[in-house]
C-alpha cells in the first residue's frame, strides 16, 4: 500500500467587482482642471499646476499613482482667486491589507486552503455536494481519517481530511476530498467572504488612487478661478547640445550653439498647450509616508475586578507609570519624533490654503524676457535659472520629446589642449568657451560639428553667464608633443638655529614641453597644462595664462608646419637640521667659499669643534683608563689562581705577591685618574651644551 497526496483548486463564484476609470482631472457636472503650467527640475520632482473655471460648491476629482500620492500630501496648495474658501481634501484610506482582511467575518489571511476556510466556518450553516448528493448542516469541526482507497494489490491508506456536520439525522463526517462544491446559507458570512476577497483583488489591481478637492462657493455667484499645484516625482530633465564651429577664425567669426532639452512625459494623462518651464536648480527633495496610515502600539490592561483585601506595600507613583508606558515600535517612534504627526500633517494642506485669499497666487507666469534667436526664455527666478519654452508643449503620455531651448552665437575660439598625464604624444583638440549669451549652460554633451562635418563629442558642466569653459572633442594627430624633465636640488644657505646647523636646500624641477605642428594650413594654440605642486614657486615663465588649484595652464603659438618650445622651471627652498658634529671644517670652508656659510658661521662651528675635541680627547684618556683597569682585573685573577698553587714562602709566590701589590698601587691610581678624566669631561660637554643651547648665528 502507499499513500498518496491530491492538490485541489478552489474557485468561488458568484460575485463580481469592478472598477470604473473617471476622468484624470474632472469635477462636478463636468467641470475640468486641465494642467496648465509644469516645471521640471534637476532634482527629480516636477511642479505641476491646474488652472480652471468653477461655479458655487464644486469638487474636484484628481488620479494620482498610488506611489505618489505620499508627494502630494507633502506639497499639494490650493487657492480659490474668486473669494471663495477651500474645503476638504479626502482621498481613500490605505489601511493594511491585513488589517482590513481581519476586519472582516472570515479572516482569510489564515485560510489559504479549504480546510482552514472550513476550520474558520465553524458553527455555519453550509450546503455540501458531493458524488452521493448533497448534505446540509452546522460545521462542527475538522478531523484527519485514514482511509482505505481501492481494494486488492491496489488498496491505498489515504490520510484525508474530513467535515464533521451537525444535521437534521445526527453528526455525519464528510470526506472533503469528495466535496465537488459547497454553498454558505448564512448569507451575511457569504457577503462578508466576498467582500474580503475584493479587497484582496483591489489592493494587488488598484494602481490609481483619486483625491477629491472641495471648493466652496460661500455665497460667490459666477465663475471663480481656481488654481491647485502639487510636486512629485519626474525624471530629470537632460540637456545635450550641438556646436558648429565657424570656418575660419577671424575675430568677427563665432561658433553657434544650439540647445535641446529632453523630457519624459511618465504621467498618465496628456500634456495639451502646457506652459512648460525648466529650472537649473537642484531644490532639496525627499519623500515621507504620509500616506500609510499609523497605528500606535497600546497596553493591555485587564478589566477591573474587586479582589480580595490583602495587604500590600505601594511604591511611590512608578508601579503604574511602569505598566502603562509601553514604548511605541521602534519605526513609529522615529516617525513622531519629527516635528508633527501624519494627522496633522494631513489636516494642514487644508487648514493652510483655506486662509489664502484671491490673488495670493496670481503671478503664475515667468517673465518673457526675449532672447534674441533663442528658443526659450530665460530668467533668473530665486536662486536658480529657469527656461520657458516659449511655444505652449502638448506630449502624449508615456511619451518623450526634444524641445529646443537655444539657438544663438556664443563666444568662443579653437584650441589644442596637451596634458602629458591624458595623452604623452598628442594634444587634444579643442574649444574654449565665454558664455555670453545670456542663458545658463546646463551640464549635458555636446556633438562638435567643424566643416560642415562631425568631429567629436565634449561635455560642458554648469555654466553660468560669463563663465569660460575648456571643451576637448578629438585627438589632435596633426601636432606631435615631447616633454623633457630635469631635476636639481643644492644648498644654497647655511646657518645656526637653536644651537643646530640648519641647511637651506634649494630643488628646482624643470619640464620642457616641445611641439611639432604637421598642418600646414592652420596654426596653433597651445594650451599646456602643467601640474602644479604645494609650496612650489613658478620661475619661468613669469606668469600662467590660467591658474587652477591644481595646475597652471600657458598658452603658446605653434606656426603652421612649424616648432615651438617652452620650458617650465619651479622651485622650492627646504631645510633640513643636523648636529653641528656633523659637518667637517673641509666641507664648512668650502661652502664659505661659495658664499653659503658666514665667517661667524664659520667661527662659531669651529669654536664647537674645538670644545667637541677636547671632549673627545678626554673620551678617549677614560676608554684607555677603562681598558687598562680591565686587563689587570683579568691578569689578577690568573695570579690568584696560580698563587694557590704556589708553596707559601717560595720565590715564586713572593714574586706572584709583590707583583698583585704593585698592581693594586695602579689600580689606585687609574681610579684617581678617571675620576679627575670624567669630571673633566662632565665641564666641558656641560660648557659646550650651554654654548651651542641657544646659538642662532647667521
Amino acid at each position: 500500500m502507499f499513500l498518496r497526496r491530491t492538490v485541489a483548486l478552489t474557485l468561488i463564484t458568484g460575485s463580481t467587482f469592478a472598477l470604473a476609470p473617471s476622468a484624470w482631472a474632472r469635477g462636478d457636472e463636468g467641470v475640468d482642471l486641465p494642467v496648465r503650467r509644469i516645471t521640471l527640475y534637476r532634482s527629480g520632482v516636477g511642479y505641476f499646476e491646474h488652472a480652471g473655471k468653477v461655479q458655487g460648491d464644486t469638487t474636484i476629482r484628481l488620479r494620482f499613482e498610488t506611489d505618489d500620492i505620499n508627494d502630494i500630501l507633502k506639497s499639494m496648495t490650493l487657492v480659490d482667486l474668486g473669494g471663495g474658501k477651500i474645503g476638504t481634501v479626502s482621498y481613500g484610506s490605505k489601511e493594511p491589507l491585513e488589517r482590513r482582511l481581519a476586519s472582516f467575518g472570515v479572516d482569510i489571511t489564515r485560510a489559504n486552503n479549504i480546510n482552514e476556510l472550513l476550520q474558520q466556518l465553524r458553527g455555519a450553516r453550509i450546503r455540501v455536494s458531493t458524488s452521493d448528493g448533497a448534505i446540509e448542516g452546522t460545521i462542527l469541526g475538522l478531523e484527519n481519517r485514514m482511509v482505505v482507497e481501492n481494494a486488492g494489490e491496489n488498496a491505498a491508506v489515504v490520510n484525508q481530511p474530513h467535515v464533521n456536520l451537525v444535521t437534521t439525522r445526527g453528526i455525519q463526517s464528510v470526506n472533503i476530498a469528495r466535496i465537488t462544491s459547497f454553498e454558505l446559507l448564512d448569507e451575511q458570512l457569504a457577503e462578508e467572504l466576498g467582500l474580503a476577497l475584493g479587497a484582496l483583488a483591489e489592493q494587488r489591481a488598484e494602481r490609481l488612487k483619486t483625491v477629491d478637492l472641495q471648493f466652496l462657493g460661500d455665497g460667490h455667484a459666477g465663475d471663480r478661478t481656481v488654481v491647485v499645484s502639487y510636486v512629485h516625482e519626474m525624471p530629470v530633465w537632460k540637456t545635450s547640445y550641438r556646436l558648429v564651429l565657424p570656418e575660419s577664425d577671424a575675430p568677427d567669426s563665432k561658433p553657434r550653439i544650439q540647445g535641446w532639452a529632453i523630457v519624459e512625459n511618465t504621467t498618465d494623462a496628456d500634456w495639451d498647450d502646457v506652459r512648460l518651464s525648466l529650472a537649473s536648480g537642484r531644490p532639496v527633495s525627499f519623500t515621507m509616508d504620509l500616506y500609510e496610515p499609523i497605528f500606535m502600539q497600546r497596553p493591555s490592561v485587564p478589566v477591573p475586578v474587586l479582589a480580595n483585601v490583602v495587604s500590600r506595600v505601594y511604591e511611590a507613583g512608578t508601579m503604574l507609570a511602569k505598566s502603562l508606558a509601553a514604548p511605541a515600535p521602534e519605526a513609529d517612534a522615529a516617525y513622531f519624533d519629527r516635528d508633527d504627526t501624519a494627522a496633522r500633517r494631513a489636516r494642514g494642506v487644508a487648514s493652510t490654503v483655506g486662509n489664502v485669499t484671491g490673488g495670493g497666487l496670481a503671478n503664475f507666469g515667468i517673465g518673457s524676457g526675449a532672447l534674441g534667436q533663442t528658443d526659450a526664455s530665460g530668467e533668473q527666478v530665486g536662486g536658480q535659472f529657469m527656461y520657458t519654452v516659449d511655444t505652449p508643449v502638448t506630449l502624449e503620455r508615456q511619451r518623450s520629446a526634444m524641445l529646443p531651448i537655444l539657438s544663438a552665437d556664443i563666444k568662443g575660439r579653437r584650441v589644442s589642449i596637451y596634458n602629458a598625464n591624458d595623452n604623452a604624444r598628442n594634444p587634444m583638440r579643442g574649444v574654449q568657451l565665454s558664455n555670453d549669451t545670456d542663458l545658463h549652460l546646463m551640464p549635458g554633451p555636446i556633438a562638435v560639428y567643424d566643416a560642415g562635418t562631425y568631429a567629436g563629442d565634449a561635455q560642458i558642466p554648469h555654466t553660468s553667464r560669463d563663465q569660460t569653459r575648456l571643451l576637448a572633442y578629438a585627438v589632435d594627430l596633426d601636432v606631435q608633443a615631447q616633454t623633457k624633465q630635469e631635476w636639481d636640488s643644492n644648498i644654497v644657505r647655511i646657518k645656526i638655529v637653536d644651537g643646530l646647523i640648519d641647511q637651506q636646500v634649494k630643488q628646482r624641477r624643470s619640464i620642457e614641453y616641445s611641439f611639432e605642428n604637421n598642418d600646414a594650413k592652420q596654426l596653433r594654440t597651445m594650451l599646456v597644462e602643467h601640474p602644479r605642486m604645494v609650496g612650489w614657486d613658478l620661475v619661468s615663465p613669469a606668469k600662467p595664462t590660467e591658474q587652477l588649484e591644481d595646475m597652471y595652464r600657458f598658452e603658446m603659438p605653434i606656426p603652421a608646419s612649424g616648432e615651438n618650445s617652452m620650458k617650465v622651471i619651479e622651485e622650492v627652498v627646504s631645510s633640513n637640521r643636523i648636529a653641528i658634529s656633523s659637518y667637517d671644517m673641509e666641507t664648512l670652508l668650502a661652502y664659505s667659499r661659495q658664499g653659503k656659510a658666514s665667517q661667524a658661521v664659520i667661527d662659531a662651528i669651529a669654536k664647537a669643534a674645538r670644545m667637541q675635541s677636547e671632549i673627545n680627547s678626554l673620551q678617549r684618556t677614560i676608554n684607555e683608563l677603562d681598558r687598562e683597569r680591565d686587563e689587570i682585573v683579568r691578569d689578577q685573577s690568573r695570579i690568584r689562581d696560580n698563587l694557590g698553587r704556589a708553596e707559601r714562602g717560595s720565590t715564586l709566590y713572593n714574586r706572584y705577591m709583590q707583583k698583585l701589590t704593585e698592581q693594586e698601587d695602579r689600580l689606585e691610581q687609574i681610579l684617581t685618574l678617571r675620576d679627575d678624566s670624567q669630571k673633566q669631561l662632565e665641564q666641558v660637554q656641560k660648557a659646550l651644551n650651554d654654548y651651542v643651547r641657544d646659538l642662532d648665528v647667521e
